[in-house]
């Protein structure tokens, strides 16, 4: 059974910084951050594949975030840069099957 296990989620000032953290067991997919603000749906936020040479983001966070990976450790990060209000959330590390951890929250705020 995979287990995703998402860190790192905080208070921040806009402008700040956070890097998040998942750690995984079964780590041989591409994998993905995904988040929800309040009352809003899923957004998909970046993705990475299985090697980290390529990598995707949502033109909201692009220039911004940069996802990462240490296959050796079996985990996922985000590093989260310039952070803006609009980027509160819950935010989940997930794979291609759907797997989603339990989240860690970052709220943006002065």
């Amino acid at each position: 059974e995979v287990q995703l296990v998402e860190s790192g989620g905080g208070l921040v000032q806009p402008g700040g910084s956070l890097r998040l953290s998942c750690a995984a067991s079964g780590f041989t997919f591409s994998m993905s951050w995904v988040r929800q603000a309040p009352g809003k749906g899923l957004e998909w936020v970046s993705t990475i594949d299985r090697g980290g040479s390529s990598t995707s983001y949502a033109d909201s966070v692009k220039g911004r975030f940069t996802i990462s990976r240490d296959n050796a450790k079996n985990t996922l990060y985000l590093q989260m840069n310039n952070l803006k209000p609009e980027d509160t959330a819950v935010y989940y590390c997930a794979n291609p099957k759907g797997v989603r951890g339990q989240g860690t929250q970052v709220t943006v705020s002065s």
